[in-house]
């Protein structure tokens, strides 16, 4: 697939996911939108049966006190008289008969009818109109429950004569006075509440004696309480749609990366093969010619490059089968005693001939005090050559390479360190990835199908050993190997 087709696809799933998660959050916030309506509604329908509720309890108590018989009952005066002048009852009860005592209380009523009696009840304070504070609380809690409002609530009755409020969440709140005036006391976070409603309102002048406010802390809780399964399910399965996209994403590259790798390998393996069958063929070619048929010298040396190349093909076969066997676990080591050095030492002495030519050197550096390791010999073999025949070919002129061992609290430690052209971060993500290779320029300057490090890394697992890679760009790059020293009684 062409890279712009890859990124047109790309953008229009992106596209679409964000476009359902534009709908999603629309829809929550709608529903949110809805149920803060639904809630100040209940709210504001809850304030207003306890508002009313209370202008009711008070004009009912002001009838009885009007309407009390002094006769009948005793305690009327003492009723009317919290909240009339003392002189307008002046004089009723004193040496009356009850004929007499009747005729005045009657003369006397008119009087306070004419003084306009609900003008003086009305100078009443906002707490006494309330009364009860118990009755208060039983009217707020009462009408939320009723409305199924179930969560905690602070509420104040605000005085507009003090400036404060006088009552606040079941107390009275006592408004201390500085020369003649009311020191206030606020609450802000009820005084800022958005539900309120006026208390006691004069019909005249429209003015209110205060305020009851309400306020609730954890309002949200029960604006969400019935979107928390909607939200939650659509959190759910847009991180399922989002990490199907990134997997998609991540497996198209990932498939592009290993189509590339995949075509470079089938050019590499072309190009590996073209040289020798070329050169068979010219051999081939060679001793059915009638000269050198018959000088048995060239025959023979013909034959000799025949076989050369013929073993070369083989090898680079046996690598791919090998790799093959690799990835299904197809395998089974020959383990035995190895001295690690021994290998190194035929290894180095192998790498110098291609290296010296050169004008490079290949070094060993052997400090191990326990160099025996419990592996297999032609395996141990190919990993220390193929790390060493790497470092040779990423290096442009003259090798400088260093193998060393030391001990190591796991095991044995062996490292390479070339001075080669090193590897960029992105690189080395890669380059133990089968058919990987890191390009110098042109497609064909290094050879090989990128299967060594690949096949070190298999290799260094199945032994149970460990193996990590620095390296810097111009500056060279350092393998290490970490072996188990094992025992003869592994499998």
């Amino acid at each position: 697939m062409k890279r712009q087709y890859i990124w047109i696809l790309i953008g229009l799933m992106a596209v679409a996911l964000l476009g359902i998660i534009a709908i999603q959050s629309y829809w929550i916030r709608y529903n949110i939108g809805l149920n803060q309506q639904k809630f100040d509604k209940e709210v504001g329908a809850a304030l207003n049966h306890v508002e009313k509720a209370l202008v009711e309890d008070y004009n009912l108590l002001n009838m009885n006190l009007l309407s009390a018989d002094p006769i009948k009952q005793g305690s009327g005066f003492s009723k009317l008289d919290r909240y009339l002048p003392q002189d307008s009852l002046l004089g009723i009860t004193q040496d009356l008969s009850p004929t007499a005592y009747r005729s005045r209380f009657t003369d006397k009523i008119t009087i306070v009818e004419s003084l306009q009696v609900h003008n003086l009840l009305a100078k009443q304070s906002l707490e006494d109109r309330i009364g009860s504070i118990d009755k208060l609380n039983r009217y707020i809690d009462h009408q939320l429950e009723r409305r199924n409002i179930m969560i905690d609530h602070d509420y104040g009755v605000y005085s507009e004569e003090q400036e404060g409020f006088v009552i606040q969440n079941g107390n009275y709140i006592v408004l201390e006075q500085d020369d003649g005036q009311f020191v206030t006391v606020l609450d802000r976070s009820l005084l800022n509440s958005r539900y309120s409603i006026p208390l006691f309102l004069d019909s005249e002048t429209g003015e209110a004696m205060g305020k009851l406010y309400l306020a609730f802390p954890n309002r949200h809780s029960i604006l969400f309480e019935d979107l928390w399964p909607t939200i939650l399910m659509s959190v759910l399965f847009t991180a399922i749609i989002l990490f199907c996209f990134i997997y998609t994403i991540q497996i198209i590259f990932k498939q592009k990366k290993l189509s590339e790798m995949t075509t470079d390998f089938i050019n590499n393996m072309t190009h590996e093969f073209k040289t020798p069958i070329a050169t068979i063929n010219l051999a081939a070619d060679s001793i059915t010619s009638p000269m050198v048929r018959e000088s048995t010298e060239k025959v023979g040396r013909f034959a000799r490059i025949i076989k050369q190349e013929n073993k070369r093909m083989l090898g680079q076969v046996e690598k791919v089968l090998q790799m093959a066997l690799l990835e299904k676990r197809d395998f089974k080591l020959r383990k035995s005693s190895i001295n690690v050095h021994d290998v190194i030492l035929q290894a180095v002495e192998h790498v110098n001939l291609e290296v010296q030519p050169r004008g490079g050197l290949v070094k060993a550096d052997l400090q191990a005090q326990q160099p025996n390791v419990f592996a297999d010999q032609t395996h141990l073999t190919n990993i220390v050559r193929n790390l060493l025949d790497n470092a040779n070919k990423y290096s442009r002129e003259s090798p400088q390479i260093v193998i060393s061992t030391k001990d190591h609290k796991q095991g044995l430690e062996i490292s390479i360190q070339d001075n080669g052209i090193g590897m960029t971060k992105e690189q080395l993500k890669h380059i133990f990835d089968r058919f990987y290779r890191v390009h110098t320029g042109n497609l064909h300057d290094v050879k090989g199908f990128g299967l060594g490090l690949s096949y070190v890394k298999a290799m260094v697992e199945a032994h149970k050993g460990s193996i990590d890679v620095t390296s810097e760009p111009g500056v060279g790059t350092k393998f290490s190997l970490t072996f188990p020293h094992g025992t003869t009684h592994e499998n």
